[in-house]
């Protein structure tokens, strides 16, 4: 029998909702921007806001049914729920500029409410996705999260990079939702059962994951196999894990500034977190052969990722190839799976909570190198790294900043987040006796370094044949959005147990 609809559960959901709906009536009935802007804002808020507070109150459960819950408000689930509207909140802080348009050429500009609107809808299956527990459902908000996003890359006007950028990742990404799709199916086929625990008991695991040894069921079927690559691999679609990373950097570097810092911090977070939710909450009895695939594709992504990224002359080009390494980097934690301690508790608990932490960690920096870029070029495109020589000079501020957040990416003191967040990788890389992963990734962390600080050098380094410029004015959205990432970076550096603790460390 079914139960009672939990409202409270709902709650952070309802209000992304809502705050879509009333962007719209805002924009429609005011038709002024900085209401708008405001609506936005305090909506993304509020829906953190209230994922806290339910968290508060304990774990809540909706949408039951006797095979398992299809809603469950936990505090793994808040955690990524007020992550999603915290990056929402900045992304819409840093969309200023863009909103307002070049003073050359204002008629350039996407039109507020439906691009405020098309964010908060994002958000709605960002959040969705949080609290999901069943095979529809997360599917269902994995595209509600990403279909906003065909729309945002394209709505830069007057832009015909903008609009390939658009159709490249719309081919992409129903590919890889048709994929995914498929390899759902094929598990229903199954089994029989949707929701995650039921899933992991009909795969032949028990449903409270204590007992170490799996009982032979349906996970010895062949077609088991091919439905967990199926669904695997459409996933890594969304994180653009390579060998399915080709859409990324065209599209990152077409698309608005604020769209493409989106597209590589929650975007990215949806699908590490439809992966975590699949791969270990029901996919448990199968762990030791999605974990050859995940290893394989961890090194294959952070490697291709860095190696592409050395060649790079465009900013924003750079960092997709960064976003693609450090996917690599957030996925190597799952290839433990594949060794022989795959199989223990504490190590899945060790391997999960590593990857959710370095997720992290890795959007905060990101969203910190996005809005120093935003911050120097404005409403344009994020131009040739060349462009970016002499910034020390021009605003040391802007410069330190981007310093911080790269040698953070990089996993350099003083960015002490990412020097966490990669400690804590190969830390359970090491428990889950994956030591050659461990070493790849310590491989692929030095060649990192080069970019990061062939970057940090063209800051300080005087552009040639140029008179300096006085630094760029940064719009008040644009420079609190900045500063607040910059602190967090800071302060998850010193204190990095912050993200440990509520990721489950």
């Amino acid at each position: 029998m079914v139960q009672s609809i939990d409202h409270v559960a709902l709650l952070p959901a309802y209000l992304a909702a809502g705050t879509a709906v009333l962007v719209l009536l805002a924009d429609l009935l005011l038709a002024r921007r900085a209401v708008t802007f405001a609506v936005a804002a305090i909506g993304a808020a509020a829906t953190g806001a209230a994922a806290a507070w339910v968290a508060s109150l304990g774990e809540r459960e909706t949408f039951c049914l006797p095979g398992g819950c299809s809603f469950v408000a936990d505090g793994t689930g808040a955690v990524v729920a007020v992550v999603f509207s915290v990056l929402t909140l900045g992304v819409i802080g840093l969309s200023w500029p863009a909103l307002r348009g070049d003073a050359e050429d204002p008629g350039a500009a996407p039109p507020t409410g439906e691009y405020l609107f098309l964010l908060a809808c994002s958000l709605t299956g960002g959040v969705v996705l949080a609290y999901a527990r069943d095979l529809i459902t997360i599917i269902v908000a994995l595209e509600t999260l990403t279909l906003p996003l065909y729309a945002l890359v394209g709505l830069r006007r007057k832009s015909v990079a903008s609009a390939e950028s658009a159709v490249n990742f719309l081919v992409v990404s129903v590919i890889s939702s048709a994929v995914t799709l498929m390899g759902a199916a094929l598990l229903y086929a199954v089994t029989g059962a949707v929701h995650l625990d039921q899933l992991r008991h009909n795969l032949g695991g028990p449903v409270t994951d204590v007992v170490p040894d799996y009982d032979p069921g349906a996970v010895d079927l062949p077609l088991t196999s091919v439905a967990v690559i199926l669904v695997l691999v459409g996933i890594a679609f969304k994180i653009a894990a390579v060998p399915f990373h080709a859409w990324a950097p065209a599209t990152y570097d077409g698309a608005p500034l604020p769209v493409a810092a989106y597209l590589s911090t929650a975007s990215k977070l949806g699908g590490v977190f439809a992966l975590l939710l699949i791969a270990v909450g029901g996919l448990r009895p199968a762990l030791d052969r999605s974990g050859f695939l995940l290893a394989a594709v961890a090194v294959a992504t952070m490697t291709v990722g860095n190696l592409a990224a050395l060649r790079q002359t465009r900013m924003v080009r750079l960092l997709a190839f960064s976003s693609i390494a450090q996917a690599g980097y957030i996925l190597a934690p799952l290839g433990v799976f594949a060794a022989a301690a795959g199989r223990e508790q504490d190590v899945v608990d060790a391997a999960v909570t590593a990857t959710l932490a370095y997720t992290v960690f890795y959007v905060v920096l990101e969203l910190a190198a996005f809005a120093v870029v935003i911050a120097v070029r404005g409403s344009r495109q994020g131009g040739l790294i060349a462009d970016y020589a002499g910034l020390a000079r021009r605003s040391p501020v802007l410069a330190g900043a981007f310093v911080l957040a790269l040698v953070g990416l990089a996993g350099l003191p003083p960015g002490m987040a990412g020097l966490f967040a990669k400690v804590t990788v190969v830390d359970a890389l090491l428990e889950g006796e994956a030591v050659w992963l461990a070493v790849v990734v310590a491989v692929n962390a030095v060649i990192g370094l080069v970019y990061y600080v062939r970057v940090a050098g063209v800051l300080v380094r005087a552009p040639e044949g140029a008179v300096a410029a006085p630094g760029p004015r940064v719009p008040w959205p644009v420079a609190l959005t900045l500063g607040a990432a910059t602190v967090a970076g800071v302060v998850l550096g010193f204190a990095p147990q912050l993200v440990l603790t509520v990721t489950g460390g």
